[in-house]
């Protein structure tokens, strides 16, 4: 039984959670969330304690905005859309319960304001930044560090909220030279 609550989007999403772990969930209904849902995950988060595990694409990341600003010191937990993915649809639901289950295990906390570790230009270095291949980089290195795909101002900004250290930053990297996926 994992002693958090977990907040997904909705009801195929529980679905693919309880088929995974023994966990109890939130729906969020999708991105209208509204204050009703907002209240009820603030009051897990106080008694139980918050994972938010939205699906891997533009409106989950939206939602994960939403519930961390209103609700602070969630912890978030993110499936790589490689895992997320069956017959072109991303979603949580899609994943399989082993891909629930990793993603579950690198649950990380934010920590908003605080420093990053890790520099622009250490991103620029390792080809993160301004790279023909940043992208594809910054995917392997958000799976393998379990934070997530995003831009690289939002990966600079997700390596200081999840307080990333250095060496978690070159041991990602290494892995990923050496041609590591992080799945």
């Amino acid at each position: 039984m994992i002693k958090e609550v977990i907040v997904v989007e909705g009801r195929d999403d529980t679905v693919a959670i309880k088929r995974a772990v023994d966990a109890d969930t939130i729906e969020t209904g999708g991105s209208a969330i509204n204050k009703s849902i907002l209240k009820r995950i603030a009051l897990a988060q106080e008694r139980r304690g918050v994972i938010i595990l939205t699906d891997p694409d533009h409106a989950g990341e939206r939602i994960r905005k939403i519930v961390d600003q209103r609700v602070p010191g969630c912890k978030h937990a993110f499936i790589p859309e490689a895992d997320a993915t069956r017959k072109g649809d991303i979603g949580v639901e899609n994943a399989s319960p082993e891909a629930i289950r990793r993603a579950l295990e690198r649950v990380h906390t934010s920590f908003e304001g605080r420093e990053s570790l890790i520099s622009l230009d250490d991103l620029l270095e390792a080809g993160l930044s301004a790279h023909p291949d940043a992208a594809a980089r910054r995917m392997t290195m958000g799976n393998i560090l379990g934070i997530g795909y995003c831009n690289s101002k939002q990966f600079h900004k997700r390596l200081a909220m999840f307080q990333i250290s250095r060496e978690e930053f070159l041991a990602a990297l290494t892995q990923l030279e050496e041609g590591g996926t992080g799945q």
